[in-house]
């Protein structure tokens, strides 16, 4: 693995549709894959840099991609991005790592991708850990709520995004504690804006999974920030009612990104769910 600007590069899986995925493959043991969310800059690296390097350490082997349109994966300007096609790509990459059976941890778009990967290919997926996961409102209802506002006013402006917009969006539509939105993470996150087409965001297309939650039957860890000001708050009783093994922490102070804000406790949560279920 090789730094490349700020980030780390490290794999590229030529995926069986003829897209090259980038991830990240590190440490041995059973494998624990972290699925990114959406928003501009994102990537794989930025969102989970606190939390699977502590999974490594404690004997895991752990893979995390970048998003077909996102970090340093390929970003087609000529495909529409609905999640069936975020699914393949992350099955096809997960195919030629070798991987045929994982436990999924998903934020946001990732969470949407962990559904549908569950519930397409139920053979892979041995557990999910859950973050405010997509898939559980219909369009309108994220349009309503006032993060999302914010990312539609900044980056469907189109004037040019700068650091201190990103940085506002940050500590004020995903983040509780602002003083997280660090300057290192808006530098990561302005490298990768830097390579986006915004075609990705522009046509991407989740739909409403609710009715098929009850399909999900492995055992299942979700977290949900009281604060959170990007998913409506009656996707996390559709979520609590639908999946049937599933545990939920409720995290107070905490917006969007548990995992950044709370990262210890999200961090030991996770290893006990891996170990004991």
């Amino acid at each position: 693995m090789k730094m490349n600007g700020l980030l780390p590069e490290a794999n590229y899986a030529k995926c069986a549709n003829g897209h090259t995925i980038h991830y990240i493959d590190e440490g041995q043991g059973d494998v624990v894959v972290f699925l990114h969310g959406s928003g501009p800059g994102a990537s794989g690296h930025s969102n989970f840099k606190g939390n699977y390097p502590f999974l490594v350490e404690a004997g895991y082997r752990c893979i995390v991609p970048d998003h077909i349109g996102y970090g340093f994966s390929d970003k087609p300007d000529d495909v529409d991005h609905p999640l069936s096609f975020f699914v393949e790509c992350i099955k096809q990459t997960l195919d030629v790592a070798g991987v045929d059976r994982c436990t999924l941890v998903g934020n946001s778009l990732g969470g949407a991708v962990a559904f549908g990967l569950a519930l397409e290919h139920p053979e892979l997926v041995e557990r999910l850990i859950l973050m405010a996961p997509g898939g559980l409102n219909d369009l309108p209802e994220y349009q309503a709520m006032p993060g999302m506002q914010q990312v539609f006013k900044a980056f469907g402006s189109g004037e040019p995004v700068t650091p201190a917009t990103m940085k506002t969006l940050f500590a004020t539509g995903l983040m509780y504690n602002g003083d997280l939105a660090t300057d290192e993470l808006v530098a990561e996150r302005m490298q990768i804006m830097q390579i986006m087409n915004g075609h990705v965001m522009a046509t991407m297309q989740i739909p409403n999974l609710v009715d098929r939650l009850a399909d999900i039957t492995v055992p299942c860890l979700a977290f949900w920030g009281m604060d959170e000001k990007m998913m409506p708050e009656s996707g996390l009783h559709k979520m609590v009612k639908g999946i049937p093994h599933l545990r939920t922490i409720l995290v107070n102070e905490c917006g969007h990104w548990v995992m950044v804000e709370h990262e210890g406790m999200f961090n030991r949560a996770c290893l006990d769910f891996l170990q004991y279920g």
